[in-house]
């Protein structure tokens, strides 16, 4: 009889261990989708700080699932036209300035995207938090007055990430998704995300205001603010095509 009660208690166990993987996986996924849903149309800027200077680029933004997405540069006028594009798990970029368009390898995801402290890899998302990370809830947390979950993201073994593990913490109600700390395989914090000004954009409440900011550069910063945003739009695959990189305006 104890043998029989000791087999269910460990079945339980594993049930309910499984059920909470499930949770904080879905949490993460609830948070990530907040910025694109099934697709999205936005318009952004970009304001890169260092000690002395800074600089504004402006954009509009396209995404299909998290498969597919294009940025068009529009201002400042010396970079305006510039496209990035993400297919699956290739990206492009095309620079109308000496019409070509450039495959950008896996090994440059880690780089700067246009000077800015994001990489090119934060601006496309070919890495999943969803799917190329296993999830574990470290206990919960204040941020701002909202009450958090704090999650660790570690890379499963064969994903081709560029993060050794990231933390988030999630907003127990809505799911929002607050800040982040991208560390390095050494287990050094990089880089420190911070997302807030939540506004309700086209049919959610989102964080409209995101801060990147490198631990090792004292007085440097990159900000990303959405101006508008509409989701679940009418896109197709084909509009993310290395052809329509030259003609979308």
């Amino acid at each position: 009889m104890k043998r029989i009660l000791s087999f269910f208690t460990f079945l339980l166990i594993c049930i309910f261990a499984q059920a909470q993987d499930l949770d904080i996986k879905t949490i993460v996924q609830r948070a990530d989708e907040k910025f694109r849903g099934q697709s999205s149309e936005s318009t952004m800027s970009m304001t890169i700080q260092r000690p002395g200077w800074s600089r504004t680029v402006e954009m509009k933004s396209w995404t299909l699932g998290t498969e597919y997405s294009m940025i068009y540069i529009t201002a400042p006028a010396k970079e305006r036209g510039q496209v990035f594009l993400k297919r699956e798990s290739e990206m492009w970029n095309w620079m109308p300035n000496i019409e070509r368009t450039i495959k950008i390898p896996p090994s440059m995801m880690m780089q700067s995207w246009m000077g800015s402290d994001f990489t090119n890899d934060d601006l496309v998302k070919e890495s999943s938090l969803v799917k190329d990370y296993d999830h574990k809830l470290l206990g919960t947390d204040e941020i701002e007055g909202y009450q958090c979950y704090k999650i660790e993201l570690l890379p499963h073994e064969d994903a081709a990430v560029v993060w050794g593990k990231i933390l988030m913490w999630v907003t127990k109600e809505d799911y929002l998704w607050l800040k982040a700390e991208y560390y390095d395989e050494d287990g050094e914090l990089i880089n420190t995300e911070i997302l807030s000004d939540i506004k309700h954009m086209d049919d959610r409440m989102m964080p409209t205001h995101l801060e990147m900011i490198p631990e090792d550069k004292p007085g440097q910063k990159t900000i990303m603010v959405f101006e508008q945003i509409k989701f679940n739009v009418d896109l197709k695959e084909d509009f993310f095509s290395i052809q329509n990189m030259k003609r979308i305006k």
